[in-house]
């Protein structure tokens, strides 16, 4: 009847679930909530209901609307700047990598761009395969060799990468490191076309580097990469991982976005 509130919120009945089940109801379609609706949804007297919405307004939780109803408040807007501010990429990108790692059955990387350099920020090892390689964390290498760097320069416009270019000092690593800009160009205009960058023995001999990039909003803010033995890669588990890696390369940027606001 209404009025009455059901067997299933009176085993529910602390402060804490009502507001929270009150905070619940705002949504993109629902940016304002009444105070009949709040009644209905949480089959609670309208008495009630208003009672939990004036301590959520006192709390600066919500606030009234002026046409009725009621929004989030800014109390909302300082807590979300605060929750930016516990998250960086690393906290992000942690257990996304260690869960990659275990899927793939190999190493799992997160590098960021520093100028004209690139830095591994993480690394995350499979229990099932180890591997040696120059991407130490903390690890600093050029711009121009392996999938990561690559990933990392390929959404840039041309005339900044053919800069960043001409202000680095494109190393050969291997006989497969590109060193030559024009080549290098036609390279990152195929990567970016694909959406993902695969290089074999560029940094390390016999190490195949499968990355993609990660995005806040536009902007390509970093990259994850599976490194492995190149020998133990056939092209249908190539193309598993790259799967793996760009799935990996999605989650975390969702969650950044997120966090950038």
């Amino acid at each position: 009847m209404p009025g009455q509130e059901s067997s299933s919120y009176r085993e529910r009945n602390s402060t804490a679930d009502r507001t929270l089940d009150v905070l619940s109801l705002f949504n993109d379609d629902h940016p304002v909530v009444g105070g009949v609706e709040v009644a209905k949804q949480l089959q609670v007297a309208r008495s009630t209901a208003y009672r939990y919405l004036q301590s959520l307004v006192s709390a600066r939780f919500l606030e009234e609307e002026p046409t009725g109803g009621y929004r989030l408040g800014m109390r909302f807007v300082e807590l979300g700047r605060l929750a930016r501010r516990a998250h960086d990429l690393s906290d992000i990108a942690a257990p996304v990598i260690v869960d990659l790692a275990a899927r793939a059955g190999e190493t799992a990387l997160i590098t960021r761009r520093a100028g004209n350099l690139v830095v591994c920020l993480d690394r995350a090892e499979s229990e099932t395969h180890r591997l040696r390689i120059s991407y130490e964390r903390g690890a600093v290498l050029p711009i121009n060799a392996g999938a990561s760097a690559l990933v990392l320069l390929a959404w840039d416009e041309p005339d900044s990468i053919r800069q960043t270019f001409a202000q680095s000092h494109l190393q050969q690593f291997t006989p497969a490191t590109l060193i030559d800009v024009d080549q290098l160009m036609d390279r990152l205009e195929r990567i970016k076309r694909d959406g993902y960058a695969v290089t074999r023995a560029e940094v390390d001999d016999d190490v195949v580097g499968i990355a993609a990039p990660i995005f806040t909003g536009e902007k390509v803010t970093a990259a994850v990469t599976v490194a492995a033995l190149a020998s133990r890669v056939p092209k249908a588990l190539e193309r598993r991982i790259l799967t793996q890696v760009r799935e990996a390369a999605e989650t975390i940027s969702r969650q950044l976005t997120i966090v950038a606001g």
